[in-house]
């Protein structure tokens, strides 16, 4: 059953940004909370070297006896650490906001840990400036706030970093500090190369996420909260009923340290920065660093040289968040242990497209988390027993099932190669007429719809493809006869095309779809590349690839010659999905994703014309 698209209320999006985006924080307090409280909350500002302070929630547990010493948990973040209730009512009781539901710092003082929840610098109630993500400065802040923690008394001297999404980025580059205290780690949801993973995947602009995020987070840095409203396009009355902006430091009683650190807060602009990136080697606004710099794959010897237990969780389904992960499993020299499910970014909602929309998520969060404490239990705790273990646990979509690896692609997979044919049909042998070919006109309003995998990771949406048959009408299909048997494609699917097209520059998106014997299309993955990037690089890759090296640096800037035909060969994100017996593989060809993507070229509709000696290379592993 392909799972429905339901379109989200205005008030279950405010659900989504205040209880997930806004660092599934921990504000739920007061009176209500009393009775039940097993954490206690100083919010504090702790002063770095420089002189910039920088807001600090710590949480400990309410039993801690004297002279107890315990492991801390830290979290830092650019979505603010906690903010200040607002008014609770009846719209908090409706969506479940009221104290008594499960939250961050309940579960970590309860599991045994001290809480330490930073605003990054620049963010929130800290201090300074904000000029690009991850920067040398806010990642060494990280390590001063390390030797506060392991100074308290109540510290044994172990800490451990974890987060979702940017959360997790600040998490995994805390590893290049290389601090005796620090223990562990655990990336969720991030990826290694920001350019290639989430921001111009294939040298194509994520737009849409890149204008909204940006206004988001200008608007987190601002503390204004009707202007968080509107970009997240909500009420600002029904927002305030819910918090009044940032949390302030128990000392800062009138709010006037707050508003300095507001007031001090120098943000880039990331949409205007972002506009002035085409290529991987670009420089990232006025600060004469290149985007990348700060990704961390560009970080890769210090965080080897630290060798801490690397814990990452991601999905088949967040933008390019899967193969980050895998990336930095087969690249780096660290202990890493990898989870790969079938979720929304942050694994909020189960998101295989073969089950009911309702389908519950797995595991479930309360045992999410228990992983995640067993994790640094071993390393942080003082009767721990640390077992660096190098794994994939993955799951298969479709079949519901979870395997194990070691080696990557898993034993058993084997590329076949499947041929664009006449009639518009998806072949296991090479055409007859290999001189074959179909022309394609662009078609500028194709989407993959309002909930798709590059969406998610905004607001932490659920991830929601409806069924495809009308989107592929506007589309260059390929279609394979029904299978025989059940087929698991497990790995990176790599496309060939021999194509012309009448424009210099334009985009390729190539989508591999299930269709049902009802005639349900139900995506699975996709791939895409900007044809000016096409160039197959014979240098050193910073990291493994998944199929060609394409540099997406400037001087490999090959513009097409109209009428010329050309070899584009790129990957597909990777997958791991059964193919039901009776089910058809499809092929989707595409140039332009109207839902998030950046139009190529900006002022023509190419024509491409694809020859039948193209072809889509699946990883297919036995069952």
């Amino acid at each position: 059953m392909m799972k429905n698209q339901t379109k989200k209320s205005r008030w279950s999006r405010i659900l989504s940004i205040i209880a997930i985006v806004l660092i599934l924080t921990c504000a739920l307090s007061g009176a209500a909370l009393a009775s039940r409280r097993t954490a206690e909350r100083q919010s504090l500002y702790v002063t770095m070297s420089d002189g910039t302070q920088i807001a600090v929630d710590l949480w400990l547990p309410t039993n801690l006896k004297p002279g107890e010493r315990i492991p801390a948990m830290l979290r830092s973040t650019c979505y603010w650490r906690s903010y200040q209730m607002g008014t609770p009512g009846e719209f908090m009781e409706n969506y479940g906001l009221m104290p008594g539901g499960s939250n961050e710092p309940q579960q970590w003082t309860g599991a045994g840990y001290a809480l330490v929840l930073v605003d990054v610098r620049g963010t929130g109630a800290s201090y300074g400036e904000w000029s690009i993500l991850w920067s040398d400065r806010e990642i060494a802040d990280l390590g001063e706030v390390v030797d506060w923690i392991i100074a308290q008394t109540w510290s044994n001297g172990n800490v451990g970093a974890y987060g979702v999404s940017y959360d997790g980025s600040t998490a995994e580059q805390m590893s290049m500090l290389n601090h005796p205290a620090l223990k562990a780690v655990a990336p969720q949801s991030n990826e290694i190369d920001l350019y290639t993973d989430l921001a111009y995947p294939g040298g194509i602009m994520n737009e849409k996420f890149i204008k909204e995020w940006a206004e988001f987070h200008s608007r987190l840095g601002a503390n204004d909260v009707c202007g968080i409203a509107k970009a997240a396009k909500m009420d600002c009355e029904q927002m305030k009923s819910f918090m009044s902006g940032v949390r302030q430091v128990d000392d800062d009683l009138d709010g006037g340290q707050l508003a300095a650190a507001v007031a001090s807060h120098k943000h880039a602009d990331v949409y205007a920065a972002g506009l002035g990136i085409e290529f991987h080697d670009d420089l990232w606004g006025d600060t004469g660093l290149p985007f990348v710099s700060t990704s961390p794959y560009a970080r890769r010897l210090a965080i080897e040289q630290a060798n801490l237990p690397t814990y990452v969780w991601v999905s088949w389904l967040d933008s390019g968040m899967v193969d980050a992960a895998l990336k930095r499993y087969l690249t780096f020299d660290t202990p890493q242990t990898v989870i790969i499910g079938p979720w929304s970014h942050g694994a909020m909602y189960h998101a295989d497209p073969f089950l009911p929309a309702d389908a519950a998520v797995e595991p479930s969060p309360a045992e999410q988390f228990d992983m995640l404490v067993a994790f640094f239990d071993a390393y942080l705790k003082d009767d721990g027993a640390p077992q660096p273990e190098t794994g994939i646990t993955y799951y298969t979509l479709g079949a519901g099932t979870w395997n194990t690896t070691h080696v990557w692609p898993p034993e058993g997979v084997v590329p076949v190669k499947w041929f664009f044919d006449e009639d518009h049909s998806l072949i296991p042998s090479a055409p007859a007429n290999g001189s074959g070919s179909d022309s394609y006109t662009v078609d500028w309003t194709a989407s993959t719809g309002e909930l798709n995998r590059w969406y998610t990771g905004l607001f932490k949406d659920d991830v929601v493809y409806p069924d495809r048959r009308a989107e592929d009408k506007k589309l260059l299909t390929y279609t394979s006869e029904p299978m025989q048997a059940d087929v698991e494609i497990t790995g990176s699917p790599i496309v060939t095309l021999y194509i012309a097209s009448t424009t210099p520059d334009a985009a390729f998106h190539v989508y591999l779809e299930d269709v049902a014997p009802d005639g349900t299309v139900t995506y699975i993955t996709e791939g895409m590349l900007r044809l000016i990037n096409r160039k197959v690089s014979d240098e050193e890759p910073p990291y493994v690839q998944f199929g060609p090296y394409h540099s997406l640096e400037r001087l490999d800037a090959m513009p097409m010659v109209p009428g010329e035909v050309a070899e584009i060969r790129f990957n597909l994100y990777a997958t791991s999905v059964l193919i039901q017996q009776g089910h058809q593989i499809r092929v989707a060809i595409a140039g332009h994703d109207a839902s998030m993507f950046m139009r190529y070229p900006k002022d023509d509709t190419p024509v491409f014309t694809v020859f039948h000696t193209s072809y889509i290379e699946l990883p297919i592993r036995q069952r």
